[in-house]
């Protein structure tokens, strides 16, 4: 049962409880009815999709006019007691606000772009199911003021990304990679609820703002190993080191599930906790330590793994590993009293270029057949439709002024050195591998745009004789142009010679059909570039909070020299390669290992060993003592079976006299009575 608080606009059910709702009902609706019906299930999804931005943009609005509701009901009340109150309310504020209108923006692209990539796909319907009830369970964590109704929304998230990665389920590397991201996430599932519990329990309400209010004036080890855990958490869902190798994986489903999961969903959901949770991290430096910690080697290392890998789509979900570090970097680094805008601004930001980049990409995949190298090698000059969406994907990605991944970028490393000035020593952590972030994102940029916009040996060859012949002058006298030539009538044939026999000229073959996205999708993708460049204003709203009077100039220079000085080293490196790959000049070896994510399988295997060892022991045993039951039980059913044979039913004469006798016994006893 909903519960019908009215907002302010005078609906009947709060504008907050429609933003979840509506791409629910478009989950439940296509899965029930439609079924494998493709047309209806577009419908009802597009619909959903539609009326999730109209949604938020509606709370947005009452948000910047100060009118909307702090908080919602969903389904009343749990009564658990007086030992621990559960709310369960939908909480409103301007980053709730924010990032709703995002989510729901980035799954409204995702849903057309996916009707026209999955064209020929009989399971289309329950794709776009799933895409719905991803987008419910997202903005469920976005608006959720609740520890509980944060949990279910990040576990229909894992089940979600289960369904989409392993939607081509015929393909065995689509099954093992749904496998792998169910079972990683899952595994760092279990610490996150533990440490939600943990807070929760110890404030006695689930409500996430009165665990904030309980615990902010009592730091404890219990408050350092709850939000410890909670990060642990964190770091399954948005693939942070040591459970990184998931998501590139992922990479095994449809690129419109890829540009779902690693722009405004799953991957960004933990950063979202965690900015609620600040103002407890603030107050433990030893939470904060971890975090920064795990954010920083992730960034690092899934930079250069990034710029290492020949499949350019492995290479988009390293670069979101990475990018998703400088988000929880972001939050790290936040100075005390102040809230989460970095993080959540970059995470806007981010969704904005990287969705756009992903389907941009899953576009470039149909025209040449695949993403790796071989195949995208020169793509964007062969199909210069996508050259402009690219090139905006990429330089905001590598923060070029004045993208909008500049601006939340900046913002984060300004943050870091100020604090690491001031003798933070978290925040120089922070801003070491912040520094070694950006030239790594520069670099794998630089190295994706050159093999995109390559030229293949035959144009190059072609342009080089094009240039020689244009400065080729030989000297040819008047007469020798005279005598050398032809003597022509009037027609231009030489004379003397026949009149050609007129041939029928061969057919032309039709030029071959290349598939083009719909005018819907193009629209979307446009729309996606297009707040890619101009995003970052969105730090002069009242959504976002930043210090933007005091630029650090010299720190933006040195970035930037920084950048550029990588971004001329990877053109060097790509000279002379076959694809323009820089990369190519790095020892087969590495390459190969980090196309395998430095063996980090092995090393799950490795660590599942003893506890398969220990659980196959137990099988063992309980099999054991399962046969043991069963002979004994069969030992004695023969041992009966034995009696019987020798007993054929009738009294012996010894038993029939002593039965006679203690009758006359008992007759004798009771007449002497």
């Amino acid at each position: 049962m909903i519960d019908t608080l009215t907002d302010s606009s005078g609906w009947p059910v709060h504008t907050s409880q429609l933003i979840v709702l509506l791409p629910a009902l478009a989950a439940g609706l296509s899965l029930v009815l439609v079924r494998r019906a493709r047309v209806p299930a577009f419908v009802i999804a597009l619909l959903g999709s539609l009326l999730g931005p109209v949604a938020a943009a509606a709370l947005m609005v009452q948000q910047l006019r100060g009118t909307a509701e702090g908080s919602s009901g969903t389904v009343g009340a749990l009564p658990l007691g007086r030992v621990l109150q559960a709310p369960m309310r939908l909480g409103v504020d301007r980053f709730a606000v924010l990032l709703a209108v995002t989510v729901a923006l980035v799954a409204l692209v995702v849903q057309l772009v996916a009707r026209w990539y999955l064209r020929e796909d009989a399971r289309y319907a329950g794709f776009a199911a799933t895409v719905s009830l991803f987008t419910a369970a997202m903005q469920l964590v976005v608006l959720s003021d609740d520890v509980l109704l944060t949990i279910v929304g990040w576990e229909l998230m894992g089940w979600c990304s289960y369904l989409l990665i392993g939607h081509d389920s015929e393909r065995e590397k689509a099954r093992r990679a749904a496998y792998k991201a169910f079972l990683v996430t899952r595994l760092a599932d279990a610490p996150f609820a533990i440490g939600l519990i943990l807070l929760a329990t110890g404030a006695h309400t689930t409500a996430i703002s009165g665990i904030v209010t309980h615990w902010q004036g009592r730091p404890s080890a219990l408050l350092t190993g709850g939000l410890i855990a909670v990060i642990v958490g964190v770091a399954g869902k948005s693939a942070q080191v040591p459970f990184q190798d998931w998501l590139p994986d992922a990479m095994e489903g449809p690129t419109p599930a890829s540009a779902l999961i690693h722009a405004a969903t799953m991957v960004a959901a933990g950063t979202v906790v965690l900015a609620r949770l600040l103002p407890l991290l603030e107050r433990s430096d030893t939470a904060r330590t971890v975090l920064v910690l795990v954010a920083g080697v992730s960034t690092v290392l899934a930079g250069f793994l990034a710029y290492c890998q020949t499949d350019l789509k492995r290479l988009l979900a390293w670069s979101t590993v990475s990018q998703v570090g400088l988000m929880l970097i972001g939050i790290a680094v936040v100075p005390v009293g102040h809230r989460g805008d970095l993080a959540l601004n970059h995470l806007v930001s981010h969704a904005m270029f990287k969705a756009l980049l992903f389907l941009v990409f899953g576009w470039l995949s149909v025209l040449v057949g695949g993403t790796v190298v071989a195949r995208m090698s020169g793509a964007t000059r062969a199909h210069p439709a996508t050259r402009t969406l690219v090139a905006i994907g990429l330089l905001s990605l590598a923060g070029v002024p004045p993208m909008a991944g500049f601006v939340s970028k900046d913002l984060i490393v300004d943050e870091a050195a100020t604090r690491a000035v001031d003798g933070d020593g978290v925040s120089r952590i922070a801003f070491v591998a912040l520094a070694l972030s950006v030239a790594l994102t520069a670099a794998y940029c630089m190295r994706a745009w050159l093999i995109l916009d390559h030229r293949s040996v035959v144009e190059r060859h072609e342009a080089l004789e094009i240039v020689q012949d244009s400065v080729t002058v030989e000297e040819v006298g008047i007469v020798e142009l005279f005598v050398t030539s032809a003597q022509v009538d009037r027609r231009g044939r030489e004379v003397g010679q026949a009149a050609p026999v007129p041939v029928e000229p061969e057919p032309e073959p039709e030029p071959e059909r290349i598939p083009r996205p719909d005018a819907a999708s193009r629209l979307g993708l446009r729309v996606l570039a297009i707040l890619a460049v101009v995003g970052g204003l969105v730090v002069t709203t009242p959504l976002i909070d930043l210090d933007l009077a005091h630029p650090a100039w010299a720190l933006i220079a040195a970035t930037l020299l920084l950048m550029a000085a990588v971004a001329v080293f990877v053109r060097v490196q790509s000279l002379g390669t076959p694809y323009g790959d820089a990369a190519a000049r790095l020892p087969i070896t590495l390459r190969s290992r980090a196309d395998r994510g430095l063996g980090m399988d092995g090393v799950y295997v490795a660590l599942t060993r003893p506890v398969l060892a220990l659980a196959r022991l137990v099988a063992d045993g309980e099999r054991g003592l399962e046969t043991g039951v069963h002979s004994t039980a069969k030992g004695a059913r023969g041992l009966a079976g034995a009696g019987a044979r020798l007993q054929n039913g009738t009294p012996t004469a010894g038993l029939v006299a002593v039965a006679v006798g203690v009758v006359a016994v008992g007759l004798i006893g009771i007449s002497l009575w």
